[in-house]
C-alpha cells in the first residue's frame, strides 16, 4: 500500500468513528414517553392522589370554566378547552415553560373528578407544590360559583 492510501484509510476510519459516536451520543440524548413516565420518584398512585380531586357538583360546563379561570388566576395561556371531551389545557411561560392538562370527568352520581397533569420543560411533574397551588385555586372558585360570589 501506498503512503497515501494508508492516510485516506486512516482518514475514512476516524470519520466513521466520529460518526458513530455521534450517533451514540444523539441515541442517549433521547428519551421515549415510558421513560419518562419510569423516571418519576413517586409511585403512580401516589402521583394519582396528587394530582386528582372529587367535587360535590354534577355541573361539568361549571366544572370546566372554573378550571379556564383557575389556570388563568395562576398565569397559564389556555391552549386547548375541549367541553365535549372535558379537557382543558395551558402554558405558563413565565422564565420556563410549564403545561398543564385537566381532565373533568363524572365521579359516581353526584361527583365530578379533576385530575391535572403538568410537565416542566417535557418533564412530567412529580412534585406536589402546583397540583396544590391549581387545587387550591379551583376549590376557592367552586366555592365561590356554588354561592353566587362575584
Amino acid at each position: 500500500m501506498t503512503p497515501t492510501r494508508r492516510a485516506g484509510q486512516r482518514g475514512l476510519g476516524a470519520a466513521l468513528a466520529l460518526a458513530a459516536a455521534t450517533l451514540l451520543l444523539l441515541g442517549a440524548c433521547q428519551t421515549d414517553s415510558r421513560q419518562q413516565v419510569l423516571a418519576t420518584d413517586k409511585s403512580q398512585v401516589e402521583l394519582r392522589a396528587i394530582q386528582t380531586r372529587a367535587f360535590d357538583t354534577t355541573d361539568r360546563n361549571l366544572t370546566i370554566r372554573n378550571v379556564i379561570a383557575s389556570l388563568q388566576d395562576l398565569g397559564f395561556v389556555i391552549d386547548k378547552a375541549d367541553e365535549q371531551l372535558g379537557i382543558v389545557s395551558g402554558t405558563k411561560l413565565s422564565g420556563y415553560a410549564m403545561r398543564m392538562t385537566v381532565t373533568v370527568r363524572p365521579r359516581g352520581k353526584t361527583q365530578t373528578a379533576v385530575r391535572a397533569s403538568a410537565q416542566y420543560n417535557l418533564v412530567a411533574v412529580s412534585d406536589a407544590e402546583p397540583y396544590q397551588q391549581f387545587f387550591a385555586a379551583l376549590s376557592k372558585a367552586m366555592f365561590l360559583t356554588a354561592n353566587e360570589v362575584d
